[in-house]
């Protein structure tokens, strides 16, 4: 009798949280924004600290992800591609990772190695600021500050999107 109830326990808790991961990848929420992008500095992989405010001028995506998400994993290489592509036009891509721990991001790291910056918000002050509430997340800046676009999630073919987007943007920048 306990033994069943550990099973249906253990698929009960195993439904939900792949419930959730799909709900987070598969069906992302992609809006419009407007405000101003709230500054902040965080420490950097390199040992840096790194403030928003400094980047003005330049179109800037903040990647909010962690390393127990796959939906993150997945993005990574695409968005390190889109950086490694755009940062010579004035594309800075910020990737902020959300655990409390920076070990857990530095052995993904190790792992999945990416060109652009990570920043550690170890006290989610960030995370809260920006309404984070899925993995990942991501928050396009224009050059003036302004947040253009929030993308809630990963799903194959999202990058194609923010591909267009930040294009706009330093175009736009550029005039």
């Amino acid at each position: 009798m306990i033994r069943n109830r550990n099973w249906l326990a253990t698929i009960a808790l195993t439904f939900a949280a792949a419930t959730c991961c799909i709900g987070l990848s598969g069906n992302a929420l992609a809006k419009s924004a407007g405000g101003a992008a709230k500054d902040f500095t965080l420490k950097a992989n390199n040992g840096k600290n790194v403030r928003l405010s400094d980047l003005r001028g330049q179109v800037v995506m903040l990647n909010f992800w962690a390393s127990w998400c796959g939906p993150c994993r997945q993005e990574m290489p695409l968005l390190d591609a889109l950086y490694k592509k755009y940062s010579p036009a004035g594309f800075t891509l910020l990737g902020v990772n959300v655990e409390a721990d920076p070990k857990e991001a530095d052995a993904l790291l190790k792992e999945l190695p990416v060109s652009f910056p990570v920043l550690y918000d170890t006290t989610s002050k960030v995370s809260e600021a920006y309404k984070v509430d899925a993995m990942p997340s991501s928050v396009l800046i224009d050059c003036d500050g302004k947040v253009s676009y929030i993308h809630k999630g990963y799903k194959p073919g999202d990058e194609k999107e923010y591909k267009k987007r930040v294009k706009e943007l330093i175009r736009s920048c550029s005039m």
